[in-house]
């Protein structure tokens, strides 16, 4: 990176320079483990940067941020800004610059509506920081993950044509991963393709969704069964609305966290043995370390593999059976999060099974679940049987000319393997050993 340097030196003031070169001598990562699936590793992707802008006075302290790229083909490349507590001013200058037209439809849901909405659409609308000016239209949309459907995506669709719309607006998704989707969609279809900006607010969304450009509505045969691949423009991510997010969403995101951990990241696995409890009690820098280390694995895998023909649906270990679980006892009856955990613990026994990986291991795996208060079984009342797991994971997108594909831990912390050649036998006995704790 020595041209980079040379660059950044030449164009920053001496006390710019010595103040982020301080910086990222203080900054380490630790490197991503390795797995059966060749990723490149990029553990250079963060750097903490400053935000000045004009109207701030030279003497106040501006906001820090870390900056995680997403490496794209063809001009597509896109930051992700993490950091907590950003001005009105400083939010709109970050987001404003990936918003390259007039028009601006900024759309949530009922529940951050009221939280959230007006302060973005007015910093959104503040042309004192580039002179551009926009106009920021709103959709709100009803909340939960059984209106993540067709009918209530063309709310925004509907909106967008009323306004006369054309194909260089903005459509910007503040909120979940529920919103996430369905506003990545609607941009997705809207005249072939439009732009679209992330402004996640919970972890899930975070240190997920918002990443990536997976983006649809579910069916009632299958979960996300319609939608699109739809790279974002940029996300923007402030830790403060966290704060406002209950204890169980929070719980749920981390089920995600845990993920990354399991399948090509040790070393962060076991800082999460560590530092659980800080991350559940909303410590700023845990929370920041855990959702900047989860997006720079998630932009690694994302450069290798955009639209998901390999190495990607690894990121998806748990999911089959989280996303049975979600469909099968009705959308809505389980955070996405929680269904992942289950599914998580479903996929380690059945490594286990296998012997693809130690009972130590697997006891790991249950122990920092647990840990953050995640499911790891069916609860007395679920509705789950055999039948319907075989059902709905026959209908899984991961399925290939009709044979099912699993990820699946493998060796060592940090390993796992997407593949269809495994033991039939182990599947069926998982299933009906967490089907069975049901029935007990």
């Amino acid at each position: 990176h020595s041209s980079i340097i040379t660059t950044m030196a030449s164009v920053l003031s001496p006390t710019r320079w010595l103040h982020l070169a301080t910086t990222a001598l203080l900054l380490t990562t630790n490197p991503a483990a390795s797995f059966s699936t060749s990723t490149p590793q990029n553990n250079n992707r963060c750097t903490t940067t400053s935000l000045f802008v004009a109207s701030t006075p030279p003497q106040q302290t501006s906001t820090p941020y870390d900056t995680v790229k997403v490496d794209l083909s063809s001009g597509r490349d896109y930051p992700i800004y993490i950091g907590s507590d950003f001005t009105d001013t400083e939010a709109a200058t970050l987001i404003r610059k990936h918003i390259h037209g007039k028009r601006v439809l900024l759309i949530t849901n009922d529940r951050i509506a009221p939280l959230y909405l007006e302060r973005y659409q007015q910093l959104l609308s503040d042309n004192s920081v580039d002179d551009k000016e926009l106009v920021v239209d709103t959709v709100v949309l009803p909340d939960g993950e059984e209106n993540k459907t067709y009918d209530v995506m063309a709310m925004v669709l509907d909106k967008a044509l009323g306004l006369g719309l054309d194909r260089k607006s903005t459509f910007v998704a503040l909120g979940g991963g529920v919103i996430g989707d369905m506003v990545g969609f609607a941009s997705a279809v809207y005249q072939r393709g439009v732009n679209f900006v992330q402004i996640p607010t919970t972890v899930m969304a975070m240190v997920d969704s918002s990443v990536g450009g997976k983006t649809g509505v579910n069916h009632p045969l299958g979960k996300n069964m319609i939608g699109a691949f739809h790279q974002p423009q940029c996300v923007f991510i402030d830790t403060s609305t966290l704060n406002t997010l209950p204890d169980r969403e929070l719980k749920s995101g981390i089920s995600e966290v845990v993920k990354y951990g399991l399948i090509r990241d040790a070393p962060f696995f076991e800082w999460q043995e560590e530092n659980m409890t800080k991350v559940l009690e909303r410590d700023p820098e845990a929370t920041r370390y855990a959702i900047r280390r989860s997006c720079e694995n998630k932009a690694d895998v994302v450069q290798a593999d955009e639209l998901e023909a390999g190495v990607r649906a690894t990121l998806n270990l748990g999911h089959t059976f989280g996303h049975a679980i979600e469909n099968g006892s009705g959308y809505g009856t389980w955070l996405h999060g929680e269904g992942v955990s289950i599914g998580t613990a479903m996929a380690a026994t059945m490594s286990e099974k296998m012997g693809w990986i130690d009972e130590g291991l697997k006891q790991r795996i249950y122990d920092i679940l647990e840990s953050a208060d995640l499911p790891v079984k069916l609860p007395r009342d679920s509705p789950m049987k055999v039948e319907t797991f075989n059902k709905l994971m026959s209908l899984d997108k991961k399925v290939a000319d009709g044979q099912l594909r699993l990820i699946l831990l493998q060796g060592e912390l940090g390993n796992c393997k997407f593949t269809g050649e495994f033991d039939t036998g182990a599947l069926q006995e998982t299933i009906e050993e967490f089907v069975k704790e049901i029935e007990a």
